[in-house]
């Protein structure tokens, strides 16, 4: 089973985007080198919250998960952790350079642009990972299988 971020996301209620309450962006970058800071709110710290307890229960119901979210700092790896106790959980970093993550960013044409730039040395420094792929050059079947060797899958 695939659980995404974004799809929990969603669910926020549209007057909390880009709010304090919910999910603010604030433009810390320039032109040339653009960078959008991404605060969380009350809100949106609930809606996360449950996303990952809604990891736990489909876990406890025996399902395999991979899910696809943003860890920003170590509470994040924590609060799953603390859930997942009872489970084989591992953290996958998909990696590739800045330049390359940011001309994704572009080419997906529904992100907002600088939030790469953000992101890149939050989601490596707490290192919390069980294996780090490099998708530089490598399409999305190879990182798989790597996955599923790393893992015995």
């Amino acid at each position: 089973m695939h659980l995404q971020m974004d799809s929990f996301l969603e669910m926020l209620p549209k007057r909390l985007d880009n709010h304090v309450d919910g999910l603010l962006f604030q433009n810390i970058g320039s032109d040339e080198s653009p960078e959008i800071a991404v605060s969380s709110g009350p809100a949106l710290q609930k809606l996360m919250s449950g996303m990952r307890g809604a990891v736990a229960a489909m876990a406890s119901h025996d399902n395999n998960i991979v899910v696809d979210d943003v860890l920003w700092d170590q509470k994040d790896f924590d609060e799953y952790r603390d859930l997942l106790t009872e489970f084989d959980l591992k953290f996958v970093l998909l990696d590739a350079p800045l330049d390359v993550i940011e001309h994704r960013e572009r080419s997906r044409g529904d992100r907002t642009l600088g939030l790469a730039r953000w992101q890149f040395d939050r989601v490596r420094n707490y290192q919390n990972y069980d294996l780090i792929v490099d998708t530089l050059d490598s399409d999305v079947e190879s990182c798989a299988k790597k996955i599923v060797a790393a893992f015995g899958l």
